[in-house]
């Protein structure tokens, strides 16, 4: 048993309170997260165990009184919650700390009142004291633009195929391959691949071994952010890859969150046994949990090596959602990775450029200068009447290029209001902020 200890961060009047949590509070916020979050019951016992994890079991990234929790004073019970998963992303290779609020929810009767801004006020603080340059959320649409976010980065992303369209052994024909349950003595290699992997994507996110050792056998079986790993090994017993699933059905079938293969490994060869290992295990999902298997998946962003290898074969492309995005401190971050921003000048057409560049966001903007292809300065500016700058982007939408999720073009045709007067800007504003591929598989 666990004794409560309550920290109380603010008395939020009306019988209210907002405290930090701690262990005493999982099965309590466990039931309450099940309840608001559980798409049926079978999802709401997922997330109940995925919070349940987060407060009893070691995280290498979380503590257990990292949720906010804002309770009845009278009655003790919950009625609004969500928590910050600290985490570290990387921008081209340069990594950054980001916060993730997750798990956020209010009771119905206790909506409209303020109590999720009051809460990511607090969370906020804490992502800023631990160094987070970022906070990346996932969500409903709209929402969290009420909280200073932005959906600027690619969130998932994939092909889907129906039992028609799987690979079928010829009569007598074996596996190429085999598939086995991963290890601990696995790890390292996974952590290899997984390292190769994201070096195509601008924006990734980074695990420790820690973090590794955490998802291979720290979460528990049923906890819904939990994905089994998987080994592919040849005819010789060489390992050539891995790939991970959820230990049950998604909608209609079994899809895969990560897959890679070493380099020097066909695609080709390896993927149709891949799918009739996700095709088997959807159907004994099925089974157990009295569902039916319909399809199987690869959710592995807007691009993939799986995705060329099976051409149009897949006949279901389900385009990438978003991720919310919030840069508290612009200039700082642009700073950060002010590196990255230099070799895409170095590696273009615009090398040893000198230029000024003023950027407005309407009610404020930031001004670049680059002298013989470095970039000397970031720094706060001001659009006027006088001077309103030579490009400019409405709002928050500026995060869309500079995480590479939209191109300038694309967000000029989207909004009226993002222009550009001069050729030679948009060509620089190209080359340092290019709409690039990201598939950003986060710590939860």
């Amino acid at each position: 048993m666990f004794t409560q200890q309550k920290t109380i961060l603010h008395d939020l009047g009306d019988g209210l309170i907002m405290r930090r949590s701690s262990p005493a509070d999982a099965d309590a916020l466990a039931e309450f997260n099940g309840k608001i979050h559980g798409d049926d019951p079978l999802d709401g016992r997922r997330i109940a165990a995925w919070t349940r994890d987060l407060l009893l079991r070691p995280h290498p990234t979380l503590n257990p009184d990292d949720f906010t929790i804002i309770e009845e004073t009278a009655t003790g019970r919950i009625v609004s919650s969500m928590n910050l998963i600290p985490q570290t992303w990387s921008y081209e290779g340069i990594p950054f700390g980001v916060g993730r609020p997750e798990l956020v929810g209010t009771a119905p009767e206790y909506r409209n009142r303020g109590l999720i801004r009051a809460q990511f006020e607090e969370v906020h603080k804490w992502s800023a004291e631990r160094g987070h340059m970022v906070q990346a959320i996932t969500g409903i649409p709209y929402y969290y633009r009420l909280f200073g976010y932005e959906m600027a980065l690619d969130l998932a992303g994939r092909r889907v195929g129906f039992e028609a369209n799987v690979p079928k052994l010829k009569e007598g024909e074996e596996e190429p391959y085999r598939i086995r349950t991963a290890t601990e003595a696995d790890l390292a290699f996974v952590a290899e691949l997984y390292a190769g992997a994201t070096k195509r994507h601008a924006i990734a996110c980074l695990r420790t071994p820690e973090i590794f050792k955490y998802e291979f056998d720290g979460q528990s079986e049923n906890n819904s952010d939990h994905y089994q790993f998987f080994m592919i090994e040849d005819m010789d017993g060489e390992t050539v890859g891995y790939f991970q699933h959820p230990s049950w059905l998604g909608s209609t079938g079994v899809s895969a969150l990560w897959y890679e293969l070493k380099p020097g490994v066909s695609w080709l060869a390896v993927t149709p046994t891949v799918i009739r290992h996700f095709w088997t295990k959807g159907q004994e999902y099925a089974k157990r949990d009295g569902k039916t298997c319909t399809s199987f998946g690869f959710m592995l962003g807007a691009e993939h090596p799986v995705y060329k290898a099976l051409g149009g074969i897949l006949p279901e492309v389900r385009t990438p959602y978003a991720y919310y995005m919030r840069v508290p401190d612009l200039i700082r971050f642009l700073n950060h990775v002010k590196p990255a921003l230099e070799k895409r000048i170095a590696e273009s057409i615009a090398a040893g450029h000198s230029r000024e560049i003023k950027i407005s966001f309407y009610r404020d903007g930031l001004r670049l200068v680059l002298e013989k292809g470095n970039i000397t300065t970031f720094e706060p500016w001001k659009p006027s009447p006088e001077d309103e700058g030579l490009i400019a982007f409405p709002e928050r939408t500026f995060l869309q290029i500079l995480f590479g999720y939209r191109s300038y073009d694309e967000l000029h045709q989207s909004f009226a209001d993002c222009w550009c007067d001069n050729e030679e800007i948009r060509v620089l504003v190209d080359i340092l902020f290019p709409k690039k591929l990201s598939d950003v598989f986060p710590v939860a």
